[in-house]
């Protein structure tokens, strides 16, 4: 699926006012760090293609968890890659999945969990400033998911100021 520039990734939600639905997503971003709720939507539409791919490989299958697993090893083996799936889940677990389990794969919450940030919008800023690196590479995007290969590759540029452990933004009890 080609995707040009103008192209929405996400979907907004139906009601523009739900008092409780803007309550959680508040909350989501206070906890995530999320710059605004597009950022949200597009977690939310991504879980939503996850849960249609596996009812729709659950339902070719016809209820037979085998061999829809069989059918869909490349789409469970990505998820597994990603750490939304640990790798004793089946393909119904996908179904129960939540938005958190995706948000919880960013590489803003990833930097923040290890200890890199004192909050996640300061990992954000971290990562947003380039003085995030995973693996070798740069990375200046909070968004980008992060596999499970990839986390212990986490850590500041050591061309950063942020490199230096007496450095003042440090977290406090960071390594």
């Amino acid at each position: 699926m080609a995707t040009g520039n103008n192209t929405k990734r996400y979907e907004t939600p139906n009601h523009p006012y739900q008092g409780e639905r803007i309550a959680q997503e508040g909350d989501l971003l206070g906890r995530y760090g999320l710059k605004n709720k597009e950022e949200l939507w597009r977690a939310q539409s991504e879980l939503r293609n996850y849960r249609r791919e596996a009812r729709r490989l659950i339902g070719e299958a016809q209820g037979d968890l085998e061999e829809a697993e069989a059918a869909g090893a490349e789409f469970l083996t990505r998820l597994r890659r990603y750490g939304i799936l640990s790798e004793d889940d089946d393909i119904s677990r996908v179904l129960g999945l939540d938005v958190t389990d995706i948000l919880e794969r960013r590489l803003q919450t990833v930097a923040y969990r290890k200890g890199l940030a004192s909050t996640p919008k300061q990992a954000r800023q971290f990562i947003v400033h380039g003085h995030v690196v995973v693996g070798d590479a740069r990375v200046s995007r909070p968004s980008k998911k992060v596999e499970v290969a990839e986390e212990d590759g986490i850590e500041f540029d050591e061309t950063s100021p942020l490199a230096d452990d007496l450095h003042p933004e440090r977290a406090e009890g960071q390594e």
